[in-house]
């Protein structure tokens, strides 16, 4: 069984990490470059940052932000948010990112992740997936979940798969900064589906819930934002958590100068 990946997330606007409750109430986390420093040295697997206003304002990702970011980094770093072409996402990768993320831009016209796959090879390309739930189906929605899309979410899922993405972000819209757990149904639903990893985004508030999305939700990783920014548990208390149900995690070990080191 392949290890769990525990991956925090920044959601930036101007500049700063923010966060909020269905993305609406967004509230100051941080600084972006210190709190990428930070869970590089707590034992993050990756770090995800989401620039969650460029798509909206009809702009591309914040280009010296993700460079300085990178800098800090020793792990897999993936960035999303304006990615309209494939220029946008070769910026993106010669600024420091080892994956780009896929959103509104795929949901116009999914070729693009065809085209991206080929350019970039899959393991670079990760398509994010805004769900709602409207009129008991699960609904795609675009420009950080504020527009319907129609598009039914599973399709989506099946269609994006096969034309190349390497990973999918599923972003449980109705669950995003309540606390209230991953949406394990939905998750689940999508992983029986397609045969590339996930992983589930929106809702953790207990330390069970990440062993949860991986028991019931069956995905490939967990990610979180406000647990972690504002110090609600750590990676290595999730992960810890995780390991006591079977779930195999890579191990983190923080000094007293909380320096991480990797032990399998």
């Amino acid at each position: 069984m392949l290890t769990r990946r525990v991956i925090p997330c920044l959601d930036i606007e101007n500049g700063r990490v923010v966060k909020g409750v269905n993305f609406l109430g967004l509230r100051d986390a941080g600084d972006p470059v210190e709190l990428a420093a930070r869970y590089d040295r707590e034992g993050a697997d990756e770090l995800t940052f989401l620039d969650i206003r460029a798509s909206d304002q009809g702009r591309a990702t914040l280009l010296d932000l993700v460079n300085r970011v990178s800098r800090e980094l020793f792990i897999p770093f993936t960035v999303g948010g304006g990615m309209r072409t494939l220029a946008d996402m070769r910026q993106v990768l010669l600024a420091g990112a080892d994956k780009v993320s896929i959103g509104t831009a795929a949901t116009k016209d999914p070729q693009l992740v065809a085209q991206a796959a080929n350019e970039f090879g899959n393991q670079c390309i990760v398509v994010s997936l805004d769900v709602r739930r409207i009129n008991n189906r699960y609904e795609l929605t675009s420009h950080g979940g504020r527009t319907p899309t129609g598009i039914d979410a599973l399709e989506f899922a099946k269609l994006v798969a096969s034309l190349g993405a390497g990973e999918l972000l599923i972003n449980d819209m109705d669950a995003d900064g309540t606390e209230r757990g991953f949406g394990n149904e939905l998750n689940r639903t999508i992983a029986r589906s397609v045969r590339i990893p996930l992983i589930a985004s929106g809702g953790a508030g207990k330390i069970s819930d990440f062993a949860d999305a991986v028991l019931e939700g069956e995905v490939d990783a967990v990610l979180a934002a406000s647990v972690f920014h504002f110090c609600k548990f750590t990676i290595s208390q999730v992960k810890e958590a995780m390991a006591a149900r079977g779930i195999p995690v890579r191990r983190v070990q923080v000094s007293a100068q909380t320096s991480a080191s990797y032990t399998r």
